[in-house]
């Protein structure tokens, strides 16, 4: 019986090179499995994070509030809305002059008598002394320039005479035309027709800035 040495090695080699190729094709199934599951795992995730955005987008603000359109700011208040600290403003009764570091003034020391301001229109300028007082009973005062259109006077006369605890007169040296004034708060609004003169109204007149709430807008100071 004769013996071919070349048989065993060419069956040797041929059951490696068969291994090899398992192994390869295994490797290559693996891959592509990877690979499919990250971009199946991209695909999910992308549109989550997408969704969370919108979301975040849509949602309203935690407390609620919307976002502000540039004339009230978001947190309530007027937009250019001056303020002093009330407790820094006396409110002392005197007889004489009181010289008041605002124009008009908000507050401070004051004449024992009130000026009328039950919608009460004057069309001369008034003391700032009774003025003041006027103030703390929780009024508002409404104050023009002799820059102020006719018209704009006329609209502002008219929506105070309808406004109890509301006055309104002239005054000459303030920093804008038209200004609005209660205890420790003022600011200046663009014209009769600016939205802010009716917040202010609504915000001030016996507001909780009043020191004195209650107290009569009448039986004082009139006209004179």
């Amino acid at each position: 019986m004769s013996f071919d040495p070349s048989t065993p090695v060419a069956q040797t080699h041929d059951a490696h090179r068969a291994r090899q190729r398992r192994d390869r094709a295994r490797a290559i199934g693996l891959s592509v499995l990877v690979v499919v599951g990250l971009v199946g795992f991209g695909s999910y995730l992308a549109p989550t994070e997408s969704e969370a955005s919108e979301q975040k987008r849509a949602a309203p603000a935690a407390d609620g509030k919307a976002p502000s359109d540039g004339q009230t700011p978001a947190d309530g208040q007027i937009e250019g809305l001056r303020t002093w600290d009330a407790k820094q403003l006396t409110r002392d009764h005197v007889t004489g002059p009181v010289a008041y570091p605002m124009k008009p003034p908000v507050g401070g020391d004051h004449n024992p008598v009130w000026m009328n301001c039950d919608g009460a229109v004057y069309k001369a300028a008034i003391p700032d002394v009774n003025a003041v007082h006027a103030l703390e009973h929780g009024s508002v005062w409404v104050t023009y320039t002799d820059k102020a259109p006719a018209a704009d006077v006329a609209k502002l006369a008219e929506r105070v005479g309808r406004t109890p605890y509301s006055m309104m007169s002239p005054y000459e040296g303030q920093a804008g035309t038209i200004m609005l004034s209660a205890w420790a708060n003022q600011v200046t609004v663009d014209g009769a027709d600016d939205p802010r003169v009716d917040r202010f109204l609504s915000k001030f007149v016996q507001g909780p800035q009043t020191p004195e709430p209650g107290a009569p807008c009448t039986g004082g100071l009139g006209a004179q």
